[in-house]
């Protein structure tokens, strides 16, 4: 049986992929144009429209930094 531990992981086979919260989605904006930005659908990254901008979330935390996003555009 998996037993749940603390940061949301689980133990055993399987981990839970933890989401960004709300209060931390309305305060990041895109380090290029400083717009604003939303968790894709798959919640694997943050996507800015203006920029045309996908930045990854590994290991739970969003990567926000321009070389490293991808282009979507």
């Amino acid at each position: 049986m998996n037993t749940p531990v603390r940061g949301g992981k689980i133990r055993g086979k399987r981990k839970v992929k933890m989401a960004i919260s709300k209060e931390l989605l309305d305060i990041l904006a895109c380090p290029k144009c400083k717009g604003g930005i939303y968790l894709n659908k798959t919640k694997g990254g943050l996507i800015c429209n203006q920029c045309k901008l996908l930045y990854e979330i590994k290991d739970d935390i969003p990567i926000m930094l321009i070389e490293e996003a991808k282009n979507i555009g």
